[in-house]
């Protein structure tokens, strides 16, 4: 039986699961990632500590797999998921420029202003669906070129190579022999164009950055090479799917037609909504990129990213110690009926979609000697609700498409008070496969499609599992729908 090998590399760590051919999980390794978190806001990791990472997770999971009987020969392909915007530069011998510069980092904030002040905010929508803003990458690497000597020469000579952390591993993973990237990842840089699918060569004059060398861009279910991990395995196997963690999630929860939405709750949070075979307008905050990908078709989505989501919680716990353990954050917002008040605005690296505020900071309004622990989680939870409410509807009025259901996944989807609340103020069923892995579990089936275990998207079909669907409450609509006009109106004050 052909068994699948695939890797998460996220923000704070690695994931490295082997999956069998009916979608099941048969071992699982998880290797915790640092971060340096620096003044001024940057964000860097160091790009061999992030391939190490990875090696550290595969090696943990086949451990747990040989230790249960598993037989290493038996895995025959392998998908890889990761961290979007985040990317390394590198020399013609592989050795990295500079850290690694994670997607949240905010150097870039006043070269995003200075940009649009010179007016090619609608050229960089319309050529690549986005926006700019310090999320995506090509301002932080602009930023390099104008404060970095070095990397501007490497640049200028045409000796520098850029890439997502998919391009980065693939490098290490085939010693150099393989540079490519899949169509969502390269969609997340500023430098691609949505509508020819090819790197923008005039965007990229624009940014004075002609010199720089970019990978091959491929459907996300294709043949990336092989690698037997530095010798983890007992021979090479193929690398038959790349994709960035959100699509993959997308992939993962079937969202295969137009109107087929769902939102990855985790440190920030990603809504993809599948727009079918042509990119669909973006007048409300939204971006547009690819859904996913595979030889036979290209499904194109509009996309919603939250900057903080569990981020929000993790705050509340470290540095405030309202609670242990986030868990205990459902119980406490149900405890009181409602936030006393209490509104969270969790701009702690400004607000995403579909604000899109990059100065704007966090603050909590409404406090009283009558306000305790419970209101300010109640609100900290709300405050993610809120959020992904704003995006779905922005969703809808851009694409003219309406959301049936919301699938949703990620560490913050086991919270019962967010979901439910989720439910009654989207006024639509929320649904959850409960996979905790389900980026991992989407670049599996990618790669099983591509290796040929799964014959056909049909067959893809038949190994996702049953959900738990949540119905909205439309009694509680009238008072959670109040709460959001109010939390509302306090964001788009910061708009003036």
């Amino acid at each position: 039986m052909p068994h699948i090998l695939a890797i998460d590399q996220g923000t704070s760590s690695t994931k490295a699961l082997i999956f069998d051919q009916n979608g099941q999980i048969l071992a699982r390794g998880v290797a915790p990632l640092e971060t340096l978190f620096l003044n001024d806001g940057w964000v860097e990791q160091d790009p061999f500590g992030i391939y190490q990472n990875v090696l550290q997770a595969v090696q943990l999971c086949l451990d747990e797999f040989i230790a249960k009987g598993g037989d290493a020969s038996q895995i025959q392909t392998c998908g890889i998921s990761n961290q979007r915007e985040t990317f390394v530069l590198w020399d013609a011998q592989g050795q990295p420029l500079y850290n690694a510069v994670v997607w949240q980092c905010k150097r870039s904030t006043q070269i995003c202003e200075r940009l649009i002040a010179e007016g090619i905010q609608e050229q960089v929508n319309t050529t690549t669906g986005l926006l700019l803003d310090p999320y995506f990458s090509g301002t932080k690497l602009i930023w390099l070129y104008e404060n970095d000597p070095k990397i501007q020469a490497a640049i200028d000579r045409g000796e520098a190579y850029f890439g997502t952390v998919d391009t980065w591993l693939l490098y290490q993973f085939s010693g150099g022999k393989m540079y490519a990237t899949d169509y969502t990842n390269a969609s997340r840089t500023l430098f691609f164009n949505l509508n020819t699918l090819q790197w923008d060569r005039g965007l990229l004059e624009r940014f004075k950055l002609s010199g720089l060398n970019l990978p091959e861009v491929k459907a996300s279910s294709a043949y990336f090479g092989a690698t037997d991990f530095a010798g983890l395995l007992p021979e090479a196997i193929s690398i038959q799917a790349m994709i960035g963690d959100s699509h993959a999630a997308a992939f993962g929860e079937a969202c295969f037609k137009p109107g087929d939405a769902k939102a990855t709750l985790g440190t920030g949070c990603s809504i993809l909504m599948n727009t079918g075979k042509l990119p669909s307008q973006a007048v409300s905050g939204m971006v547009r990129t690819i859904c996913w990908s595979t030889s036979e078709r290209i499904d194109y989505a509009l996309e919603g990213a939250i900057v903080s989501c569990g981020a929000t919680v993790e705050w509340l716990k470290n540095e405030l110690g309202l609670f242990q353990d986030s868990y205990e954050t459902a119980a406490m917002a149900e405890a009181v009926g409602d936030n006393g008040g209490v509104s969270i605005i969790p701009a702690f690296s400004g607000l995403g979609a579909p604000y899109w505020q990059m100065h704007r900071k966090a603050s909590i309004q409404g406090l009283t000697f009558g306000s305790n622990k419970n209101h300010i989680v109640r609100a900290a939870l709300e405050s993610i609700v809120f959020q992904i409410n704003a995006v779905i509807r922005a969703m809808e009025a851009d694409s003219q498409l309406k959301v049936e259901a919301l699938m949703i996944n990620g560490g913050i989807s086991k919270n019962s008070f967010v979901v439910q609340a989720l439910a009654d103020l989207l006024g639509i069923p929320v649904v959850h496969k409960g996979m905790a892995d389900v980026s991992a579990f989407g670049a599996a089936l990618l790669a099983g499609l591509g290796a040929k275990i799964f014959p056909s998207l049909e067959e893809v079909t038949q190994s996702i599992p049953d959900a738990k669907t949540l119905i909205p409450n439309p009694d509680r609509f009238q008072a959670i729908k109040a709460e959001y006009d109010k939390w509302n109106g306090l964001v788009m004050d910061g708009l003036v």
